[in-house]
Order: C-alpha cells, then sequence, then structure tokens
C-alpha cells in the first residue's frame, strides 16, 4: 500500500512526535498526520479527534484506506474530550488553528492533561497567548521551529510540563528559543512582520477615523521590538 504523504508542514510536526508515542491528533480533519505517523511506525496508536461530523467521515475513511483501524480510533468530540484516560496518551498535536483556539482548547480540558504528555503545536498565528497560556501553567517550551509553506510563515511550538517557568514579554512575542537561535526562516519572518506594522502605522496615520490610542502602541511597540531583533 502507498505509505501517505505529508505537507512540509506537518512532517516538521510528526518530526517532534516522539518515536513509540501514543497520539492524540486534536482537531485531525483528514487525520493525515496519525495515519502517517502510525503507518511508518512511529507511534503505536493514535486518536483521531476532530469537533466536526464530516471531517470525521472524512477521517475514517482515510484510516480505512490504509487499513490502520487497529490502531487509530477517529472520535467526534471537542477538543480534549477526544481523550480518556485509558488511552494511555502520551503526545498531542493540535495543529492549523489559530494560537488563541488551541490555548482555548487546553485550558478546556486542562482536567484532562496528566502532564506527561509532550503538547506539539502549530498555531496559525496567536503564538503570544499561546505561549502565555504554557507559562501560566507549568509548560515549559523545549523545541521551536519556524518554517514558509505556501507564502505562508508557520511557527510550530512544543512544550512538556515542567513546573514553574517564567517568560520575558519579548520571549512570549517572539518564542524563547527562537530568540536564542535566530534562523535565517525566523529572521526573515519578522522582517516581513515588520514591513507589515510600519504599513499599519502608516495607514494609522492617515487614517480618516480616530485610532485608537492602544492599539496605535500595540503596534508601535511590537515595530520597536522588532526593529531593535534585526539591528
Amino acid at each position: 500500500m502507498k505509505q501517505p504523504t505529508l505537507s512540509q508542514r506537518l512532517e516538521r510536526v510528526a518530526a517532534h512526535v516522539p518515536a513509540g508515542a501514543r497520539l492524540a491528533d486534536i482537531g485531525s480533519d483528514h487525520a493525515q498526520l496519525p495515519v502517517a505517523l502510525v503507518a511508518r511506525g512511529q507511534v503505536l496508536a493514535a486518536i483521531a479527534g476532530d469537533a466536526a461530523a464530516m471531517p470525521c467521515q472524512a477521517a475514517r475513511q482515510c484510516v480505512a484506506e490504509h487499513e490502520l483501524q487497529a490502531q487509530i480510533e477517529v472520535r467526534l468530540a471537542n477538543g480534549l474530550a477526544a481523550i480518556a484516560p485509558e488511552d494511555d496518551i502520551t503526545a498531542i498535536s493540535l495543529c492549523g488553528m489559530g494560537g488563541e483556539t488551541i490555548r482555548d482548547i487546553l485550558a478546556a480540558g486542562r482536567q484532562r492533561l496528566t502532564g506527561r504528555e509532550r503538547l506539539i503545536m502549530q498555531p496559525n498565528g496567536g503564538e503570544q497567548p499561546l505561549r502565555q497560556w504554557l507559562m501560566d501553567n507549568g509548560y515549559r517550551i523545549v523545541e521551536e521551529e519556524v518554517l514558509r509553506e505556501h507564502r505562508y510563515d508557520y511557527e510550530i511550538i512544543v512544550a512538556e510540563a515542567s513546573g514553574p517557568v517564567s517568560y520575558s514579554p519579548r520571549e512570549l512575542y517572539f518564542g524563547p528559543l527562537q530568540l536564542q537561535a535566530r534562523t535565517p526562516a525566523f529572521i526573515t519572518k519578522w522582517q516581513r512582520v515588520l514591513r507589515q506594522r510600519q504599513q499599519t502605522l502608516h495607514n494609522f496615520a492617515h487614517a480618516r477615523q480616530a485610532v485608537a490610542e492602544a492599539k496605535r502602541e500595540e503596534i508601535s511597540r511590537e515595530a520597536r521590538w522588532i526593529s531593535e531583533l534585526l539591528a
């Protein structure tokens, strides 16, 4: 049977899933990630959870096509409600949704987290509030990366429960490990963001209607931080 293929983005997510893990892929859509990882023998078993019926139907079809029903269970459920204690989950992936949505899923299902799971997250924006939740709930960021695919910049954030952890406002904004590594992809992303912030400030200056001072200050602060980062 043909091996399932993943996009570059999901391949990078897959690289952070520990070998031998029991995976819960939340917001799994077509279950591409768990199917690929189980087919490769990277994970022992997986739950593919989604809150909508049609993605679950597509996920079941994908699992059946690859004859992996014995190792992958598709569940229609909101967020971490897809996980039960007897699943013995050791890794949770949450990909392709806003950082605030991932944060809200984790917060709503906090009682279902044992602290043994590795969280592998690929937010579409909203990284700062997600990192804030991780810090506030005793999760240390252990790996981070930036990649670009189809003209979009994506971030991957990997966290593990560690007890109290403290990040500065700039570390929450840029990512503590990415600030240290400063990879070419990271620098290029923030060069693009700086141009966007500068254009926004230009638009504010020429707007016909007054812009809230708090919003103007927020964008100005971000532009200053990015400029200092790139200096």
